[in-house]
């Protein structure tokens, strides 16, 4: 039995499998990843890599194992129709005969248009008959504290999401979730949903990157249109920046706090708070 991460060396996925290095043996872990190349390090450490890609369906042939449990992880290209490339992956797992297959989703309590394709997702693993878990990852951390650099430029926090909070977590939260479930019993057929301990608004948001920096940090809530024309002319594709747009719109109604619990009770312990995330982006 091996337990398989795909979108292994991408930003969650590198969490998942090093937190996993600490559970259980190396030997018992298969990367899967484009670019071998970006996984020397997990191979040095004893990782089996298996070099796949969600566009060449054949890649998955004989990938998976009966008993294995793996985790999909959501692929990143909006253009690409991710429901498809997706639906290789749980293909390939039913054919095998895995064990479980949990899925990186979203919450069910956002509906902006980023969560069609995980809906979709969802609708084909749950026809599928494999055991599955839904891990519907609220927002990260990193989404914003890994962008700091036009905040300080500005001295602003720009956002159309008014007076909206988000109960977001820092990846490596989500990652320990996901390995809760890929090295623990009785998740099969479960759906959590999963969001950080405490929400946060974006005026708070802006105070707490004042106070690390010493600066004055405003928090300038804006129409989504205006949102939009910065976030394309500073180079983000107009696709890309309609879904932001679109999210803001989401938070600002409410749809990501997420105040299960889920993610806290996975992990055994308090989820961390967006203070450490801005410490971590400012060193």
């Amino acid at each position: 039995m091996s337990i398989v991460v795909t979108g292994a060396t991408g930003h969650l996925g590198r969490h998942v499998v090093t937190q996993l290095l600490e559970k259980v043996p190396a030997e018992q872990i298969t990367a899967v990843v484009r670019d071998e190349a970006k996984a020397a390090d997990f191979a040095a450490a004893g990782v089996t890599i298996a070099v796949a890609d969600y566009n060449a369906p054949e890649t998955f042939d004989g990938l998976f194992a009966a008993g294995d449990k793996v985790l999909l992880i959501s692929g990143n290209e909006f253009d690409k129709g991710r429901p498809g490339q997706h639906k290789v992956v749980i293909d390939a797992a039913k054919a095998a005969g895995v064990a479980l297959l949990a899925y990186t989703s979203a919450p069910g309590s956002l509906h902006a248009s980023l969560v069609d394709d995980h809906r979709a997702t969802e609708e084909v693993l749950l026809a599928s008959g494999l055991p599955y878990t839904l891990l519907r990852n609220g927002w990260y951390h990193e989404n914003y504290t890994e962008n700091l650099a036009p905040v300080l430029a500005h001295d602003a926090v720009v956002a159309a999401a008014g007076e909206g909070r988000v109960s977001s977590a820092s990846r490596a939260d989500y990652a320990a979730a996901a390995v809760a479930v890929l090295t623990g019993e009785g998740h099969e057929n479960r759906t959590y949903e999963l969001g950080g301990d405490t929400a946060w608004g974006f005026a708070e948001y802006a105070a707490e990157i004042a106070r690390q920096t010493g600066r004055e940090i405003a928090y300038n809530s804006v129409p989504g249109e205006v949102l939009q024309g910065i976030l394309t002319g500073a180079g983000v594709p107009e696709t890309f920046a309609a879904i932001l747009v679109d999210v803001d719109a989401s938070i600002a109604k409410g749809e990501l706090v997420v105040d299960s619990g889920d993610l806290s009770r996975l992990i055994g312990r308090p989820t961390s708070p967006i203070s450490e995330a801005i410490a971590a982006a400012l060193k």
